[in-house]
This record gives C-alpha cells, sequence and structure tokens, in this order.
C-alpha cells in the first residue's frame, strides 16, 4: 500500500527534468505566426512601457498590465499548459485580451502625444503600430478559432 517512492520523491526519468514535465517550451510555436504575433506584441508593449516610464509615469501602469498579460498568454500558449485549463473558452479570451488592449492604448497613445515630449511622441508611434499588430491578432483568432466553431454549432 505504501512503498518507499512517492510520485514526487521519485528521481526523474530520463530526458525530463525534475518538476518540469509540463512546463517544456514548443519551439515550433514560438516560430509560427501567433508565436511571433505574440512575440511582437511583447516587444512594442515593453517599448511603450519604457516610453512611458522616461516621459509619462502615469500612463506606464496600462502598458505594464499589458506587458503581463501577453506574457502570460505567450508562456501559456508556448508550453501548452492552456490545454490543462479545458473549461475555458482560450480563444474567446485571447480575443477579448487583444480588443482590450486596442481599446487602452487607443486612448492612452493619444493621451500621451498631447504632452509633446520626445518620449510620449514616440509611444504614440509604437502604440499606434501595436494597436495595428493587436488588431491583426483579434482578426486571426476571429476568422480561425471563433467562426468555424459557430458554424460547427449550427450544422449540430
Amino acid at each position: 500500500m505504501f512503498n518507499a517512492w512517492s510520485r514526487r520523491d521519485r528521481p526523474p526519468e530520463d530526458g525530463t527534468a525534475a518538476g518540469l514535465d509540463g512546463f517544456a517550451v514548443d519551439k515550433t510555436f514560438l516560430s509560427s505566426l501567433k508565436g511571433i504575433l505574440l512575440e511582437t506584441e511583447l516587444a512594442l508593449t515593453f517599448i511603450i512601457f519604457i516610453c512611458f516610464m522616461a516621459s509619462i509615469s502615469a500612463y506606464m501602469a496600462a502598458a505594464l498590465l499589458e506587458f503581463f498579460i501577453t506574457l502570460a498568454f505567450l508562456f501559456l500558449y508556448a508550453t501548452q499548459y492552456y490545454e490543462r485549463f479545458d473549461r475555458m473558452n482560450w480563444p474567446c479570451l485571447d480575443f477579448l485580451r487583444c480588443v482590450s488592449a486596442i481599446i487602452i492604448f487607443l486612448v492612452v497613445s493619444f493621451a500621451a502625444v498631447t504632452s509633446r515630449d520626445g518620449a510620449a511622441i514616440a509611444a504614440f508611434v509604437f502604440g499606434i503600430i501595436l494597436v495595428s499588430v493587436f488588431a491583426y491578432d483579434a482578426f486571426k483568432i476571429y476568422r480561425t478559432e471563433m467562426v468555424p466553431r459557430a458554424a460547427q454549432g449550427d450544422q449540430q
């Protein structure tokens, strides 16, 4: 009934790291279109955060929050850890993440450009580029993930 080795006390099997079985990074995802979009969103959000730190620190919280949300989605998708939460509608959550980021960065970017500071203008330019990347990501999510599921539901 009680054996000497419990599951957590066993030595790792060949080829696996101890305790990190579920966190192997899928390198093919990182080079896919969705992976590149998430990496681009992450990089642009970090650049905007740096620009806001240099000029208007009141707006840096929005960029930092979106940076962490995008980082979490990149981590969940790259490790395929999101598959363990099968009751969540991940395409819908990802779509809402993109739509909320579009709204937030449009408002913050246009509010920042009114200060006429060099870093704030750079944040505005990067913000508009980031909004277009988020809009493309939302469009791709809608076309590839949400519309086919709705069509399958209509057929049943």
